[in-house]
């Protein structure tokens, strides 16, 4: 394992765990943003979840590694998810917010394969 991969994978883990908490407490800009995108309010809690859990086996997956793999890739398909929503209702402008997210899920992955 290298130093790269946990320095990587915890940052990642750290932004999911972040993301997961603006959900939590229901930031005002985010719910108009999810309006926007076509997506109920009621939503946040399960994708807080979501994240928060992808952040937990990222973390856990330092010391059991296919649990860390796993939780990578769901990272990725979940942020890869985000920008497929905004981009189909047109929030362009927004493709900023869920790109980093994506791209340190992302390069978790990458380090995790490369070792």
């Amino acid at each position: 394992m290298s130093t790269a991969y946990v320095i990587v994978t915890i940052a990642a883990a750290a932004a999911a765990l972040i993301a997961s908490g603006v959900d939590v407490f229901r930031a005002q800009w985010v719910r108009d943003n999810m309006r926007r995108y076509g997506i109920p309010d009621w939503t946040l809690y399960p994708l807080a979840v979501i994240k928060a859990a992808g952040a937990l086996g990222l973390l856990v997956g330092l010391a059991i590694p296919p649990l860390g793999l796993a939780a990578a890739i769901c990272l990725v398909l979940y942020f890869l998810g985000a920008i497929i929503t905004i981009i189909r209702a047109g929030g362009y402008r927004d493709l900023g917010y869920p790109m980093p997210y994506l791209g340190l899920a992302a390069a978790s992955l990458a380090l995790f394969v490369a070792s």
